[in-house]
């Protein structure tokens, strides 16, 4: 998740925009001239500055943030916005940022048109809180609630869903539900909210029984909500429940279309509850397969140790054109893992960046440093974790633990040991599992300064509780 500036409404009087210098910057740009000189030659008996249609136009079809950049710019310095004052044209604005990612100018964007003295509408305080909730800025989120309130946009279907999605996203959980509780004119968008707002925030009991009261409530699912349904349900691993979701999607599908969305959910679903039989079943009915489709197929497969299928699968993928993405990665990466294929994985790992140019995260490093480990390339792992742009987290570390334990190497044991216990203080297992690898060589002496050391840390040893062993 990229880093976001907090933005606080309260004192938006006071803040710089990242637009006050653009009069200037844009003058000396030649892009936009262009973009409006050759759209008047298109339209010779049109002025596309001061037409409001042409306008959003270019403002819809901008195709990266530079160029939305520039032709707001043009806006600015044509005092369009100012001739025309409409929230419209600032929603419009917003949400195209917000399309491109960039939250802390959709949200300026906004502060703008409340300081031109325009009332925010039902449409520019959930392009706000999507910002807020993509950029985890649960403060502003809490004061775009307040603005709600204020205007008596609380109850509106598209505001409610915000919020009840944001709060359930910073695990607000009580929040949103007195949102939606409070709204006694419930509309489906408010139910998918909450289902999906649970489902995502790891309550898949809640998320189902949520389900449950919406369609005795008389309300008939679409395909949002049961992807939200049956995500829950993978999550729970409820197979019997899994079955009859199954049956509850083809029971709707002639009032709702079963689209790619949900039906990805399902081979999800399977995966995740063991079934990859049951998964297989359901990929192949598909007519149109896409990216998710072929990973969620490839990370059950790989969750479940059937390597050779995992991998077979990523090779059809790629024959059949569909470009993998990074979770695709990470699914093959973990099916080496489990077949301890060192030099396949390695291989993978080098093309995610060369040919695809995805750039590593910490599950892909996570993938290689457990490998390496495993087979007891321990210097390869140490030197993967040392050239990492980011820190390790505490699951690298343990999985090389587990790895230094398995192949009793004392040097790297204590050079882990250092970094876990500067992470997790508390954890026991580090003791435990540096105090084996002593035994392993018959350093007595050792095995007992780490029992004191448990003794003096007021530590006990937790039953049947250690470290990843690497086996």
């Amino acid at each position: 998740m990229k880093s976001f500036k907090k933005i606080s409404l309260k004192h938006s009087r006071t803040q710089s925009l990242p637009f006050s210098n653009l009069n200037h910057s844009v003058a000396v740009r030649s892009s936009p001239e262009e973009d409006i000189q050759n759209h008047t030659a298109t339209h010779p008996s049109r002025q596309p500055i001061h037409h409001a249609n042409e306008i959003a136009l270019l403002v819809s079809n901008s195709t990266n943030p530079k160029q939305l950049c520039q032709v707001f710019g043009h806006v600015i310095r044509s005092h369009f916005i100012e001739l025309h004052p409409a929230s419209f044209h600032y929603n419009n604005i917003s949400r195209t940022y917000g399309r491109f990612e960039k939250y802390a100018e959709s949200v300026h964007v906004y502060v703008m048109m409340c300081r031109a003295g325009l009332t925010p509408d039902q449409f520019s305080l959930p392009i706000v809180l999507k910002a807020a909730s993509q950029s985890l800025d649960f403060d502003l989120a809490r004061q775009v609630h307040g603005i709600a309130v204020k205007f008596g946009l609380e109850t509106d279907m598209y505001c409610e869903s915000g919020l009840i999605s944001v709060y359930c996203k910073a695990g607000e959980f009580g929040d949103a539900r007195n949102l939606f509780v409070n709204n006694s004119d419930r509309k489906l968008g408010s139910w998918n909210a909450i289902v999906g707002g649970l489902s995502q925030g790891g309550r898949a009991k809640d998320a189902i029984q949520m389900f449950v009261e919406m369609t005795k409530s008389g309300f008939m699912p679409d395909d949002v909500t049961m992807v939200s349904v049956t995500s829950a349900c993978g999550n729970l691993g409820d197979l019997n429940l899994a079955q009859q979701l199954h049956k509850f999607v083809f029971q709707i599908k002639d009032l709702v279309k079963t689209d790619l969305l949900m039906m990805n959910s399902l081979v999800d679903m399977y995966g995740k509850c063991g079934r990859m039989d049951l998964a297989r079943v359901v990929f192949g009915e598909m007519e149109e397969k896409n990216v998710s489709s072929w990973t969620s197929l490839i990370v059950g497969y790989s969750t479940h140790g059937h390597v050779s299928d995992a991998l077979e699968c990523f090779q059809r993928m790629t024959e059949a054109g569909i470009r993998p993405n990074h979770v695709t990665f990470v699914g093959v990466l973990s099916a080496c893992v489990h077949g301890g294929l060192v030099q396949q994985g390695k291989h993978y790992f080098d093309i995610m960046m060369k040919i695809y140019g995805i750039r590593p995260s910490l599950p892909h490093y996570g993938c290689m440093v457990d490998l390496l480990g495993r087979a007891g390339l321990l210097g390869e792992a140490r030197s993967m974790v040392e050239q990492m742009p980011m820190k390790a987290n505490v699951v690298i570390w343990g999985s090389l633990m587990g790895a230094c334990e398995k192949h009793g190497d004392v040097q790297m044991g204590e050079w882990v040991s250092t970094h876990l216990v500067e992470l997790e203080s508390d954890n026991d297992g580090v003791f435990v599992a540096l105090s084996n690898i002593y035994a392993s060589h018959c350093m007595w002496e050792e095995v007992e300064r780490m029992r004191e050391i448990m003794k003096q840390r007021k530590l006990a040893k937790i039953p049947a509780y250690s470290l990843p062993d690497g086996s």
